[in-house]
């Protein structure tokens, strides 16, 4: 198996859920994403996710979007995104995943793009707004490098899609699925009963594709992690560390305040 299962594998056989942490790269700069996400990983993160800075980040709230301009603003980007990567993987065996939007990848082209992601230690990719039916060029170019893609399940997806992915997940590599807890972008906050609804779902769409499912959005704490995680394999938090890097203003203080929330997330579930 792969980083990425065996890191399911290990929290299942425990009976726990597995935690995925998500860093906009580059806010506030490089090396301090490399230092974050290994203070992540040290706290009990069991997967990386390294959000490449993209101008029109569609997927994501107003939190996250001002982490993408402040680290574009600063010449951020996917260079500087594998540059962190390669930094992680020489100093950690967590599992890594690079979260983003096509553009980028498609702009390098779709071989290239998949060859020079495998070359930094990374061991899927997210890509936002990618449809299934369009995905087939960059999921075949990250196949043949060892890469899962990680396709995204909303509560707007329709059966007939769910049963297209586990038919997929049986000749590429789907490491996880990732369902979305409600409609909008990241950084929303509804009600529990909507977490908990997401957590039921998720386990609906694991038994349905035979692939681990994490719910995201919409966590940003210990209880509601606890909520979402419960029918689910796991949980997302992303936009609760983005806001938290942003508040900090110095690095000491960055890092306390990621490690406590994180520390806090790997407890709850």
């Amino acid at each position: 198996m792969g980083r990425i299962e065996d890191a399911f594998a290990r929290r299942a056989a425990e009976g726990k859920k597995t935690l995925v942490t998500y860093l906009c790269i580059g806010d506030p700069d490089g090396d301090a994403s490399i230092d974050l996400a290994l203070a992540c990983a040290e706290e009990g993160a069991d997967i990386l996710e390294l959000g490449c800075p993209f101008s029109d980040p569609s997927a994501d709230g107003l939190a996250i979007a001002r982490a993408s301009q402040r680290a574009l603003r600063r010449g951020g980007g996917l260079e500087e995104t594998l540059r962190v990567a390669h930094a992680i993987r020489e100093r950690s065996d967590v599992p890594i995943v690079l979260f983003g939007y096509y553009n980028p990848l498609f702009v390098r082209g779709e071989e290239d793009a998949a060859r020079v992601v495998a070359s930094a230690g990374i061991d899927a990719l997210l890509v936002v707004d990618l449809p299934v039916d369009e995905s087939m060029p960059l999921r075949t170019a990250a196949a043949n490098r060892g890469l899962g893609l990680v396709p995204l399940v909303a509560p707007t997806t329709r059966p007939e899609r769910v049963v297209q992915l586990g038919t997929l997940a049986e000749s590429f590599p789907v490491p996880f699925i990732y369902y979305v807890s409600m409609t909008g972008v990241t950084g929303g906050a509804g009600g529990e009963d909507v977490l908990a609804t997401a957590g039921a779902e998720a386990g609906r769409v694991r038994d349905a594709t035979k692939r681990p499912t994490v719910v995201g959005f919409g966590i940003d704490s210990g209880a509601r992690a606890r909520i979402a995680a419960k029918d689910a394999d796991g949980v997302v938090v992303g936009s609760e560390i983005v806001r938290r890097i942003e508040r900090g203003t110095t690095s000491t203080e960055r890092l306390t305040s990621v490690r406590e929330l994180v520390r806090e997330l790997r407890a709850a579930v």
